[in-house]
């Protein structure tokens, strides 16, 4: 994952108001995404993980919940190219930040393929309709939901805050409009953290079955810190934690899987 500073001027076409921004390289220069220097949030690895936890050969329509930038969601277009794409994000500088990304020289395979959406992602269902999120519409939905709650001190930055801090509704909210736009036997991808895995499963409850759950570590000797679960609409199949993924090497170095999965050109093994 490249990273190229992008200084922003009034003029600049790439320019989000008076906002600093990088244009970020991902999967080895396959597409690039600008992102806030220093405001709001930065995707990375959790969103190449993610778009990596997608059944092979996925396709239809996609919706990235909370999309930000857009990089989850045109990394796994990248790697799945049936399917199109749906970036939800409620912020108008970050849904700006995603529309612009597609007219980069580096993504004109995935501009035609892409849609940008400005909507809350717990909106009501009326609004969903109205912003083109239509009930049982799409056959895959991945997203990141902010981690922290109202016990945790909010980031200084509003953008930040945003981004990292769930709303009033919780994640509950997020999982109903997973359930509501994804048709039946599709399939609902979250990371997380560990420790809120039982929100997860209770979530899934009634929406989402043949959960499965993929813990993610940063070392092999140290406890997962984020899981990754992937789940079926209207399944009634079992729960199953599979093997779990190591990102790095005892020495920080990326593990040969990780490592692949960051240049886009491996994925993350699921069951199904």
């Amino acid at each position: 994952m490249a990273k190229t500073n992008l200084q922003t001027r009034p003029e600049d076409d790439f320019s989000s108001g008076a906002m600093e921004t990088t244009r970020d390289k991902f999967h080895d220069g396959a597409f690039e995404v600008l992102q806030p220097a220093a405001r709001g949030n930065r995707s990375g690895m959790d969103a190449l993980l993610l778009a990596a936890a997608l059944p092979k050969n996925a396709s239809g329509v996609l919706a990235d919940l909370g999309s930000g930038a857009g990089v989850a969601g045109l990394a796994a277009i990248n790697l799945n190219p049936e399917l199109k794409l749906l970036c939800v994000e409620k912020n108008p500088q970050m849904a700006d930040l995603a529309q612009k990304s597609l007219h980069l020289s580096g993504n004109s395979k995935l501009f035609i393929k892409t849609k940008v959406i400005e909507l809350d992602v717990t909106s009501s269902g009326v609004d969903r309709l109205k912003a083109g999120l239509a009930p049982d519409s799409v056959n895959h939905v991945i997203m990141n939901p902010p981690y922290n709650t109202s016990r945790e001190r909010p980031p200084k930055d509003t953008m930040r805050a945003e981004a990292f801090m769930m709303g009033e509704g919780g994640i509950d909210a997020w999982f109903r409009t997973a359930a509501a736009i994804v048709k039946p036997g599709g399939t609902l991808t979250i990371i997380y953290r560990t420790e809120n895995l039982g929100e997860v499963l209770a979530c899934s409850q009634g929406r989402f079955g043949g959960l499965e759950i993929m813990p993610i570590h940063s070392r092999a000797d140290e406890a997962a810190k984020r899981i990754i679960v992937r789940g079926t609409r209207a399944s009634r199949a079992p729960m199953a934690i599979v093997p779990g993924f190591v990102v790095h090497n005892n020495d920080g170095s990326f593990t040969e899987r990780a490592d692949g999965i960051f240049k886009g050109t491996a994925r993350l093994n699921f069951a199904s």
